[in-house]
């Protein structure tokens, strides 16, 4: 692996590099590289892969703390690395706001992406009942600068569908600093632009990218398996079925990237 950092309008960006073959980028949001290393060691056998930090989160700082992370805006930092890299497309795998970047991407720069997969993107807007998620978004911030944000992430859990019991003492270690940042700056400053965000049908089918909707095999509880079935039927394409739930790339690597592999290479 080797590790980058490339300057962008209002950002110092970290990525990394494993493996050889086609150029495949890998995006989460808030989700950092870290968290996707067991996937992309996976796919690096066959595959150029490159995770990110991105724009405020973990190694890749803001020069104006307060200035909000918008999918548009991380679309154009993916558009910098890919121009970093010398490579003028790649595919791209996004997951949960990561799949929601990966949209914009493909919006504002079509011809720079082959095929993307977007892993349950949390578009509340396509929802039915978007106006009561917009309030819910609104009310976890609000709790957020009330309560702090351990509440503030059990609201969040909750809305998005996971079983959460405030009341259950704690079975993991206390977060680090580190991941109170990155906890805070998501509440504060990335959870409602990413929420938010309504995707260009039409620059989504027009091409010459390709757009597969991918949805976990145990994610039919939560809000993401809606908005992504909401997304692929606007499409008109089948969403495809991966091992796991919201974050099934961390419980079975191994068998996500192979569903992977087998999205990228299937033509329409």
């Amino acid at each position: 692996m080797t590790t980058h950092s490339l300057v962008v309008p209002g950002a110092r960006l970290h990525y990394e590099v494993r493996g050889e073959g086609p150029l495949l980028l890998v995006l989460g949001s808030p989700m950092a590289a870290a968290a996707f290393a067991p996937l992309a060691e996976a796919l690096a056998g066959d595959h150029t892969v490159v995770t990110t930090d991105p724009r405020g989160i973990a190694g890749s700082p803001v020069d104006d703390p307060t200035q909000d992370s918008t999918p548009d805006l991380r679309a154009d930092d993916v558009a910098a690395i890919l121009d970093d890299l010398g490579a003028e497309r790649a595919d791209v795998f996004g997951s949960s706001g990561g799949a929601v970047t990966g949209l914009a991407l493909v919006a504002r720069h079509p011809s720079r992406v082959g095929t993307l997969v977007a892993h349950e993107p949390p578009l509340l807007e396509l929802l039915p009942d978007a106006a009561q998620q917009r309030a819910n978004i609104e009310d976890i911030i609000d709790t957020f600068h009330r309560d702090g944000l351990a509440a503030a992430m059990t609201k969040f859990m909750t809305n998005a569908g996971f079983e959460v019991n405030a009341h259950a003492a704690p079975v993991t270690p206390e977060p680090s600093p580190q991941q109170l940042a990155d906890g805070t700056r998501f509440i504060t400053h990335e959870l409602r632009g990413t929420a938010a965000y309504l995707p260009d049908i039409a620059a989504l089918t027009r091409g010459p990218a390709r757009v597969v909707v991918g949805i976990g095999a145990a994610s039919g509880g939560l809000i993401t398996y809606r908005t992504s079935v909401a997304l692929a039927d606007r499409l008109g394409v089948r969403p495809v079925e991966f091992p796991g739930d919201h974050g099934g790339f961390l419980s079975a690597p191994r068998e996500f990237a192979d569903v992977l592999r087998a999205a990228l290479s299937t033509s329409v």
